[in-house]
């Protein structure tokens, strides 16, 4: 968490310092929804399915956490969250497959909590740097916010980009009463809440263990 955090800070700051000037490189949450994505980049060559993850599937996913991070801490994090039966929810591990049958992008969501209600962190989300910015990141993140709604959920947290995330509906979590339980830039720590009729807890967010915060 501290190392995502680090290079978080830094690229926000650069971003503030050289605007659009700076390229981002992404370093990336209905549980049966099959319905095939378009790439954002608008190519006619890949189309992906957004699914739920299967036991076959752990390897692959692994192998797309290894590839998008430059260390194994987020790969280490996912298998670390898939056993705890306090933070793991089954159906809410999306991945998405092109028609190939590759596994491209996921995303995870896992049980935390705002000062003792239950919430949802979206933790970590990945492609693989052959396919980012063809939609697969999208895809997976659209299909986890669905299962998630399917299943009840309301509030969604997320520490990421703050020009990456507010597509999908996020904001930052301060407009809700919700902080970080560590220093974070304000934009950077955002909140969703699926269904806007329910009430949103407020207070400081508790990460599973596995977070190591």
């Amino acid at each position: 968490m501290s190392e995502a955090l680090a290079a978080l800070r830094a690229e926000i700051a650069m971003r503030r310092e050289h605007g659009g000037d700076h390229n981002h490189a992404a370093r990336p949450l209905r549980s049966h929804d099959r319905t095939p994505q378009i790439p954002e980049n608008g190519s006619p060559m890949t189309i992906w399915t957004a699914r739920p993850e299967t036991a076959d599937d752990i390897t692959a996913i692994r192998d797309i956490d290894l590839a998008a991070f430059p260390t194994s801490g987020e790969a280490d994090l996912v298998d670390a969250l898939r056993t705890d039966p306090n933070a793991w929810i089954d159906g809410l591990s999306l991945v998405a497959e092109g028609s190939d049958g590759t596994l491209a992008g996921h995303a995870l969501l896992t049980r935390c909590h705002v000062d003792g209600a239950p919430a949802l962190a979206l933790a970590p989300c990945a492609v693989r740097p052959s396919a980012q910015r063809t939609g697969a990141g999208s895809a997976a993140i659209r299909a986890a916010l669905d299962a998630a709604r399917s299943l009840g959920e309301n509030l969604v947290l997320v520490l990421g980009h703050p020009e990456y995330y507010p597509r999908f509906g996020f904001t930052p979590a301060s407009r809700f009463g919700i902080r970080a339980p560590f220093d974070v830039p304000d934009e950077a720590m955002m909140a969703m809440a699926l269904d806007g009729t329910r009430p949103v807890p407020t207070g400081t967010v508790q990460y599973p263990a596995a977070f190591g915060v």
